[in-house]
């Protein structure tokens, strides 16, 4: 099948050529049709499949036949990167029709998202929080919404969306068309679509999740504290080209990157506690090659789309099987190949045992030729937390004491007479002085702190 028997408007056919889109893959041959008839979708669609285009062709093709000057349609998104995914894939097939785009989320300001909702534009891509902010405001309003997109619908549930989403719901019209897109499909999300959903098309629902086909899968046993090791071994022989590195908390990527960069890998980390500009900057520069290796937590799993990227690797195995799913799906997207290797610690077997189980599949072992798995390590990956805090507090106790010092020497210093103000302090007109300055500068910054305050949310 191609895109021109899908009966797309010739505008999107020209885009979707110039992109390089040569065939529909299975889940955009599957849900495009019902969806331009109108019809609901619900559909289960492993990361890679293609499933972005799977809903934003259809919607467009449908946009162009309506009025314009209000927002039509609607993606909710998990995060951010995502957010930024979708709308790069809408402007880019819909380069040669009159259609707009934006995208609404957390971490950068408000007023280029204002402006969206004022101006009305054709398709907002949004995560649920952010929105929610907007809504706040007089101008927000999605009176004349008629599309409806959950994206990676598990994903918002995982991250606590679900009661955002509702109160999204009572922002938008009930009449709808509305279309789920999820690489799981646990009992929550089944539930939520049978709520939102009129007698969907309903695509791979009952299949069970699994990698993408292209992926070719291996464990590499290893002890915890030589896992940093093992990852620069692989980068220094040159088995990987470049690599997206998934680590379980912010702080093991920290100083995962650090320890790459010093050892002369270029290599950055994205993760919730960068800025929206880092974090951007950082996928940025992995993509145009700045950086060998991107280091990230699953913050980014649903949201980084990094053309033919050839290796993904879990320093940490995943929790759950989802996860390791979604992490091992950033490569082989779009029919494309690609490796994910996974790094286990024996203290991690029983996790590894519940992925293999999930997707039906013993991945094989691999042990590294000449790597010394019984050396010592040069230092730890990730400091135990309760050293952590011993070391804050220590720090916060330094601090407080060179506060008190800094006091007593001023005092000090004012007892020997070098400050005769204060001698003048205690009569009337002085302490009045003394009490209109500190009184207004009080009065000041109560205000002024009022003000911004309110004006940030």
């Amino acid at each position: 099948m191609s895109f021109s028997q899908l009966s797309l408007h010739p505008d999107l056919l020209r885009g979707v050529k110039e992109v390089g889109y040569v065939k529909p893959t299975p889940i955009q041959q599957d849900a495009i049709p019902p969806a331009m008839l109108g019809r609901d979708v619900l559909a289960c669609a492993m990361t890679g499949s293609g499933k972005t285009a799977a809903f934003t062709l259809p919607i467009l093709h449908r946009l162009m036949a309506g009025s314009r000057g209000a927002t039509r349609a609607l993606v909710l998104v998990p995060t951010r990167e995502l957010a930024a995914q979708v709308l790069a894939n809408i402007q880019e097939v819909s380069l040669h029709t009159p259609l707009t785009a934006a995208a609404v989320y957390g971490g950068v300001g408000m007023g280029p998202q204002e402006h969206a909702f004022r101006s009305g534009v054709d398709i907002l891509v949004a995560t649920p929080g952010r929105l929610l902010d907007h809504f706040r405001m007089p101008y927000a309003k999605l009176g004349k919404l008629e599309y409806l997109v959950l994206d990676e619908a598990d994903r918002m549930l995982d991250m606590g969306f679900l009661p955002d989403i509702r109160r999204v719901l009572r922002h938008i019209p009930a009449k709808r068309q509305t279309m789920f897109f999820s690489a799981t499909m646990p009992p929550a999300i089944a539930q939520l679509s049978r709520e939102m959903l009129q007698n969907p098309a309903t695509i791979n629902v009952e299949r069970q999740s699994q990698p993408a086909v292209g992926i070719t899968q291996a464990v590499y046993p290893v002890a915890g504290e030589l896992k940093s090791a093992l990852l620069l071994e692989l980068l220094k022989r040159g088995d990987m080209k470049e690599a997206l590195v998934f680590t379980r908390t912010k702080h093991r990527a920290n100083r995962l990157a650090a320890y790459l960069v010093a050892h002369g890998i270029n290599a950055e980390r994205i993760h919730g506690n960068r800025s929206q500009s880092a974090r951007t900057a950082a996928l940025a520069g992995f993509k145009n090659g700045t950086y060998r290796v991107l280091v990230a937590t699953d913050i980014a799993a649903r949201g980084i789309d990094v053309e033919a990227l050839g290796h993904v690797v879990n320093l940490d195995v995943p929790a759950a099987p989802e996860d390791y799913i979604h992490r091992v799906g950033r490569t082989a997207r779009a029919e494309l190949t690609g490796e994910a290797f996974t790094f286990v610690a024996p203290d991690e077997e029983n996790d590894l045992r519940n992925i293999e189980k999930a997707i039906s599949k013993r991945l094989p072992r691999v042990t590294v030729p000449d790597f010394d798995y019984k050396a010592k390590p040069a230092g730890k990956l990730e400091v135990p937390l309760a050293e952590r805090i011993a070391e804050i507090r220590a720090r916060k106790a330094q601090e407080r004491s060179r506060a008190a010092e800094k006091v007593k020497r001023r005092d000090q210093g004012g007892g020997g007479g070098s400050r005769p103000a204060s001698g003048r302090s205690s009569s009337g007109g002085s302490g009045g002085r003394s009490g209109g300055r500190s009184g207004g500068r009080s009065g000041g910054a109560g205000g002024g702190s009022k003000g911004p305050r309110s004006g940030s949310r």
